[in-house]
């Protein structure tokens, strides 16, 4: 039994943060239905790579477990489904520009009245309210305007785009997550559903927690290069002598003095970050040095399973994908398909004592599931055959 059973969701998202946070929910046992529509295709079906059945492999991780329904939200029929629906799948996650939801007579005023216990999430860009809250943008953008990328990058250097969606999924996805769960503890305790809107600019912004209340408390102003954790120490990446990088994050005293005996410098142990700038600077230079003076392999061997000084290799993905560590967390699952066939996919990363996350197959084909979620609403075979000819069902 997953940790999450009982709880329905209807997720109207596309791309990452929505969905993301809807597998999270399926993975831990809640029922999700995808609403679709084949004439908005959600960008990750159609991003390359493809399995066999041209089906793209990030769609099928993102949406694994989730039933896909296709409907066209713009007849009255379609409306009518989504209401019949919610009076069970009563969480709704979307991820719509503000006001369109409301315009298909399906927002959360309209759903309350069908199921006053309904809690609805938001996710947008820049939230329900303000001068940008209609303003179209990406993850780069919002992390733009939450002040991260400008402390976050080289001293004279353009900001360097993540390799993975900071904004969408620590900003949407977890918060969006973190919302829903908390919107339906309040739930089970009032009876009260919720209105949760998650704008990804909040909420990459909130997480300035250490320099922005740095700023906003003291006036210090954090700059490129120059605070402990970005670059202004010893506390960054160095490149080897044939040119991978390894990650140094030795920054107690303790862990100094282990680093400093692995790059045999013992004279400088020592060094604190009470001494001034300039020896600061000198101990970062004899880390770098003393880097390049190794192959990746020869650290590999200083810097082994014994050593608890703070200092890991910066992997590949694939090399990831074989560390002995996520290994033995079971990082890669195999997820059934409907062929009886499994795909390799990322797990859930949530380890509870005695429930184990749900896998139940990959990320349905568009539509997959109408028949069988119109027929658990009474629609017999003859009026889902007339929806589909009318075009309701997409």
């Amino acid at each position: 039994m997953g940790i999450l059973k009982g709880l329905k969701i209807l997720d109207f998202s596309a791309l990452l943060p929505g969905p993301m946070a809807t597998m999270i929910f399926a993975d831990l046992g809640a029922e999700v239905i995808h609403v679709e529509s084949s004439k908005r295709v959600d960008l990750t079906r159609i991003m390359p790579p493809y399995d066999d059945d041209h089906e793209a492999y990030i769609h099928q991780h993102l949406n694994r477990s989730k039933k896909s329904l296709t409907l066209n939200l713009k007849s009255p029929e379609a409306i009518e489904i989504v209401k019949a629906l919610v009076k069970e799948y009563d969480i709704i996650i979307e991820g719509f520009r503000p006001g369109v939801m409301q315009r298909l007579g399906i927002g959360y005023e309209a759903l309350k009245e069908v199921n006053p216990k309904v809690i609805y999430c938001a996710i947008t860009g820049y939230g329900q309210t303000g001068p940008y809250s209609n303003r179209p943008g990406h993850d780069n953008n919002y992390l733009s305007l939450a002040g991260i990328l400008d402390y976050s990058r080289h001293k004279d250097k353009k900001p360097v785009s993540m390799g993975i969606q900071l904004a969408d999924i620590a900003g949407g996805t977890m918060h969006a997550a973190i919302g829903v769960l908390a919107a339906a503890l309040h739930r089970e305790k009032t009876g009260e559903g919720q209105y949760i809107d998650i704008s990804m600019t909040d909420a990459v912004f909130s997480l300035n927690a250490m320099y922005g209340s740095a700023y906003i408390g003291g006036d210090r102003v954090p700059q490129p290069e120059q605070e402990i954790l970005n670059g202004g120490s010893y506390y960054d990446f160095y490149k080897t002598k044939d040119g991978r990088f390894f990650s140094v994050g030795s920054l107690e005293p303790q862990f100094r003095r282990l680093l400093c005996e692995a790059l045999d410098i013992p004279e400088l142990i020592d060094n604190t970050f009470n001494d001034s700038y300039y020896t600061q600077i000198r101990f970062k230079e004899a880390v770098h040095d003393a880097f390049l003076s190794k192959t990746y392999e020869e650290w590999l061997e200083v810097f082994n399973e014994n050593f608890e000084g703070c200092v890991e290799p910066v992997l590949t993905f694939p090399e990831a994908c074989e560390h002995p560590q996520l290994k033995a967390r079971d990082m890669i699952v195999d997820i059934p398909k409907s062929d009886g066939t499994t795909q390799k996919q990322i797990a859930s990363a949530f380890k509870f004592n005695d429930v184990k996350p749900q896998y139940k197959h990959v990320g349905a084909k568009l539509g997959e599931h109408n028949e069988e979620v119109l027929s658990s609403l009474g629609y017999s075979a003859e009026q889902i055959a007339v929806l589909k000819d009318k075009g309701v069902l997409e």
